[in-house]
This record gives C-alpha cells, structure tokens and sequence, in this order.
C-alpha cells in the first residue's frame, strides 16, 4: 500500500502534463476557433467533426501515416533482433560496440533529418552525385513513392538501436541453463532460437512494437525537416496536418478535433497491442513449459 501512494505524485504530474491538454483539446475540438471568430471559441455543435469526417486530406494523411508506421516498426523489429542477437555475443570490447551501436538513437531527430535531407538532395547529395555517372538521376525527395522510401529509411537507421535495445534486455533475462538443456537434447542452434529464445523473446518484441508505434504514429519533426509533408502532400503525416492548420491557418479547433481523433485511434492500436502482448507472454510461457 505504500508503494501506491509513493506512485501519486507521478500521476498527478502525469494528469496535470498530459491529462488537462488533452481535455482542453477534447472541450475545443466542440468549438470553432480561428481568425474567422477572432480566435475566440464558439460552440459548433460538432462541426469540426462532420467537416473531418468528409475531409479527403485527413484520411489520405491517415493511410500514409499508418503505412509509414506500420513499415517502419516492422522493418525496425527485424533489424533490432538481429542486432541484439549479434550484440549478445560474447566478442572482445562488446561494452564499447554496444555504446557505439546506440548513437543514431541518441541523435537530435532534427539533426538527423537534416544529414539524410542532404543525403537524398537532388542534384548536390551523394546518392544523386553517384547516380548521375550512369547518367540516371533518381530525384529522391522530389518523387511520391521515393520520398516517402526515404522517411522510413531514415527512421529506420534512427530507431533501429531503440528496439534492439529493449530485445537484448530481454535476450539477457533468459537463463543460459535452458540453452544448455537445448543442446545436451541435441536440437540445433535454429531449434533452440525457435523454441526457446523467440518464445520467451515475445513479450520483449510487444513491448518494443507498441513503444515505436506510438512513436512513429505521431511522427511531425522527422517529415517536417525531410520534406515538409510534399511532394504534394504525398508524406504529410497526421501530426503535421495538425500542425498546419494551427500554426499555418490558425484554425485551433478543427487542429484539436484531428488531435483527438488521433489520439482515440493510437489508444487503440496501443490497446490492441498491450493485448497481444500480453497473449503471446502467455503462450510464450506454455510454450516452454511444454
């Protein structure tokens, strides 16, 4: 019972951080306020919510957002397991490896966006400059399909270290004794990884997939260094369509309306995620036992 109450002052910091804006943001995306009412709020009767409901651009921004998400997490999960099985090795100076393995991560997302900006550049950028000898020139940032290839490369090489990180967390907490029952049984290397490193590595894996999906979800720093949601809103993200109308059009609330909905829609995909997390630790645990 102690503990509990030791745990109060974090949520009331909790509520007061994240609690109060996001009921502020709930009350406003009810109201109209913009320059039109004088940035006054006004009682709209749920009309930021019809408008966005039949908004096309929302809902384009929705499918790229989820696309971006979805392809960079699962490229990022497969990456970090090898990486954290590659860094659990024993091999001479691993402390230094694995520090060294974590820069990308520890880089400002700013300064990051800003070196593969220059990378991806069109015509002065490596990429292009390599290209061009063949005579081809890809246009990288400046191509739909190519830009957005480019984001998720980017968040890739930053994130990557994050998941691996967490995965060899969870590769240290399994017992050398289960490795040693594996192989005395006389089961392959692969079997070993298949029955006893992935089921137990499984929780670690969920836990490491709901993380990063809310990150990349509300992605906004790394589109808006990169290339600003163009060509033609082709990698304009939810975040910063949000963050156009209210900086840009200073339409607080239809900018609060797309937070919210945002906001409802990443609780559930989170949810979703605790969930089977929670499920594939349970028959990751029946599956050892057996």
């Amino acid at each position: 019972m102690t503990v509990v109450y030791l745990l109060i002052p974090a949520f009331l910091l909790l509520a007061s951080v994240f609690g109060l804006p996001l009921l502020r943001y709930a009350w406003l995306s009810f109201h109209a306020d913009s320059v039109l009412t004088g940035l006054q709020p006004i009682a709209n009767d749920g009309a930021n919510w019809l408008r966005l409901m039949h908004d096309q651009r929302y809902w384009q921004d929705l499918i790229q957002t989820l696309r971006f998400a979805f392809a960079s997490v699962g490229f990022e999960l497969l990456l970090g397991l090898a990486i954290a099985l590659l860094l659990h090795q024993p091999m001479r100076k691993r402390g230094l490896i694995r520090s060294a393995a974590l820069i990308p991560w520890a880089l400002p997302t700013t300064v990051m966006a800003l070196g593969w900006r220059w990378i991806f550049n069109t015509p002065y950028g490596p990429i292009d400059q390599f290209t061009s000898l063949s005579g081809i020139s890809l246009n990288i940032l400046g191509d739909p399909s190519f830009a957005w290839i480019a984001l998720v490369y980017a968040d890739v090489w930053k994130t990557t270290p994050f998941v691996a990180l967490i995965l060899l967390a969870g590769l240290q907490s399994i017992p050398n004794d289960l490795y040693e029952a594996c192989t005395l049984e006389g089961a392959s290397s692969f079997t070993c990884f298949r029955k006893i490193t992935l089921p137990l590595l499984k929780p670690y894996l969920g836990l490491a997939m709901t993380f990063r999906l809310a990150q990349a979800f509300g992605v906004f720093d790394l589109v808006q260094v990169m290339t600003g949601g163009g060509p033609a809103s082709s990698t304009e993200s939810l975040a910063l369509y949000a963050y156009w109308n209210a900086l840009r059009f200073l339409d607080f609330g239809y900018s609060a309306t797309i937070m919210i909905a945002s906001f409802v829609l990443l609780s559930t995909i989170v949810a979703f995620g605790w969930w089977l997390m929670i499920l594939l630790n349970q028959r990751g645990s029946m599956a050892v036992t057996e």
